[in-house]
C-alpha cells in the first residue's frame, strides 16, 4: 500500500513524497532532502527580506512535518522489515530440519533415488495370473508359513506324502530339485501349484540361501527346511503351529520316534509324557547335562534336517550360513544365537507332534548310469561325508576368527573358564 503526501511551496508547487511498504530508509531519506533542497532554492530566490522570512516560516513546519513523517515511515518499514526476516528465518528452519530430517531417514541400499512412497522392500513367492485378479481363497489358519524341501525323484512317493499335509494347512510350497529332475512331478494333482528350483547335486542349505532371502520369505510367519525322507503319518502342521506359538520356540522341530527312527543325538527323540522338551538330563561320552547346562548338546539347538524357523529366526540364521559351505555342518551348534533371546527358554523339540526320520542316503548316492552290469556300483557318499567333515572344520574356525576379531560383539553364553 502507497500514501502520498503533498507540501505546496511558496510559488504553488508541489513536492510529492510517497512513503509505503516497498519503500526503505534510504528512500525516504532521498526524498526528505529533495524537499529541503528545494525549499532553500526557492529561498535563495527571494531577495525580499520579508518573504526570505516566510519562506523559513514556512520552511520549518515543513521540515517537522517531514521528520514526523519519516520517523512514523521507518517504524512502520522496520516492523514489516523484522516480520520479514523472521518468516525467513522460521522457512530456512525448517527447511534445515527438513534437510536433516531426510539425512537421518533409514532408506534400503540403492532406494535413495526414488520416492519413498513407491518403495517395496519385500516379496513372497505367491504366484500372479497372467489377466484378471488374483482369487483370494479363505484360509483355513491364521499361519501364513512356507514348506521348503529338497527332494529328488526317487523320494516322489514320500514327498507327495508330505507335501500334501502341508497343503491341505494352507502352505506356501517349494521343492528344490537336486537332481535336476521336474518334468516327472507333473502328475502330481499339487504340481502347479508349488514352487519349482532346479539345481544339480546342490543342498537344501544351497538352496535356501540364493532362494530363500529373508526379504522374499518376510510375509511368512514360519519356514520349515526339511529334507525329503521324513514321515509324518503322525504329524499335523497346525497343531504343530499352535504349539509352537504358546510355548514361544522362535526355532524347533518335531520330535522323533526312536523306535522307527535314524536318531543322532538323544535331544531330538521324543518323550511321551511331554508336549515339549528343550534340554536333556543325561551324562555320556564325557559329556554332562543337567539343569545348569546352557547350550548343545543338553539344550538350546535343534537336528537339521527337520528345522522350523520363526521369520525373525530365519533373518538371522540366513546370514550365518556361508555360500561355500553347503552341507552346514556345525552350524546347527551356533543356531541358538538366532533364537531372539535365550536359547534355552525360546528352542525346543515339540514331543505332541512327531515324525520318523528314515536316514537314507540321497546326495552322492548309488549312481546307477555308471554301474556296470554284475558290479558293486559307484557310490560317492563316502566323499560326500569327507567333504561335511570339511566344512564343520572350516566353519569352527571361520566362527572362532570372527568372535576374536570383532571387539563389540558379546557372547551371551560365555564358555567358563577352566581350573588351572
Amino acid at each position: 500500500m502507497i500514501s502520498n503526501f503533498y507540501f505546496e511551496t511558496r510559488k504553488g508547487s508541489y513536492v510529492i513524497l510517497s512513503i509505503g511498504r516497498i519503500a526503505d530508509v534510504s528512500f525516504i531519506r532521498s526524498n526528505f532532502c529533495n524537499v529541503i533542497s528545494i525549499c532553500m532554492c526557492q529561498g535563495s530566490l527571494l531577495t525580499d527580506p520579508k518573504s526570505r522570512r516566510s519562506c523559513l516560516c514556512s520552511l520549518f513546519p515543513t521540515a517537522l512535518l517531514l521528520c514526523l513523517v519519516f520517523f512514523i515511515g521507518s517504524a512502520f518499514i522496520a516492523t514489516d522489515y523484522k516480520e520479514k526476516l523472521a518468516r525467513l528465518r522460521i522457512a530456512d528452519s525448517m527447511q534445515d530440519d527438513k534437510s536433516n530430517m531426510c539425512k537421518n531417514q533409514f532408506r534400503s541400499y540403492g532406494s535413495e533415488p526414488l520416492p519413498k512412497g513407491i518403495i517395496s522392500k519385500t516379496s513372497n513367492l505367491e504366484m500372479r495370473p497372467l489377466w484378471g485378479s488374483l482369487k483370494e481363497e479363505k484360509k483355513s489358519s491364521n499361519f501364513t508359513s512356507l514348506f521348503a524341501i529338497a527332494a529328488g525323484i526317487k523320494q516322489k512317493d514320500n514327498v507327495n506324502q508330505m507335501v500334501k499335509k502341508f497343503l491341505s494347512s494352507d502352505f506356501v510350497i517349494m521343492i528344490f530339485h537336486y537332481d535336476g529332475v521336474v518334468d516327472e512331478w507333473n502328475d502330481l494333482e499339487w504340481y502347479h501349484r508349488a514352487i519349482h528350483v532346479s539345481a544339480f547335486n546342490q543342498t537344501k542349505w544351497w538352496f535356501a540361501k540364493r532362494f530363500l532371502h529373508p526379504d522374499i520369505v518376510a510375509e511368512y510367519n514360519y519356514i520349515f527346511l526339511w529334507d525329503e525322507d521324513l514321515g509324518v503319518e503322525n504329524f499335523d502342521p497346525l497343531r504343530y503351529l499352535t504349539i509352537v506359538e504358546e510355548e514361544g520356540l522362535e526355532i524347533s522341530q518335531p520330535a522323533l520316534d526312536a523306535s522307527k527312527s535314524e536318531v543322532h543325538h538323544q535331544l531330538t527323540a521324543r518323550g511321551r509324557r511331554s508336549r515339549v522338551h528343550r534340554r536333556i538330563y543325561k551324562s555320556k561320552k564325557g559329556v554332562k547335562c543337567d539343569g545348569n547346562s546352557t547350550g548343545p548338546p543338553c539344550t538350546g539347538w535343534v537336528e537339521m534336517m527337520a528345522p522350523v524357523f520363526s521369520r525373525e529366526a530365519w533373518r538371522c540364521t540366513w546370514y550365518m550360513i556361508q555360500n561355500d559351505l553347503i552341507h552346514a555342518w556345525g552350524m546347527d551348534k551356533e543356531m541358538g544365537y538366532c533364537a531372539q533371546g535365550d536359547r534355552t527358554k525360546n528352542v525346543g523339540v515339540v514331543d505332541a507332534e512327531y515324525i520318523v526320520h528314515q536316514g537314507l542316503t540321497t546326495l552322492g548316492g548309488l549312481d546307477e548310469s555308471k554301474t556296470p552290469p554284475g558290479s558293486h556300483g559307484h557310490d560317492d557318499r563316502l566323499q560326500v561325508r569327507l567333504q561335511s567333515y570339511k566344512d564343520f572344520a572350516i566353519f569352527k574356525h571361520r566362527w572362532k576368527k570372527a568372535v576374536e576379531e570383532d571387539e563389540c560383539w558379546v557372547d551371551p553364553y560365555p564358555q567358563p573358564t577352566a581350573l588351572p
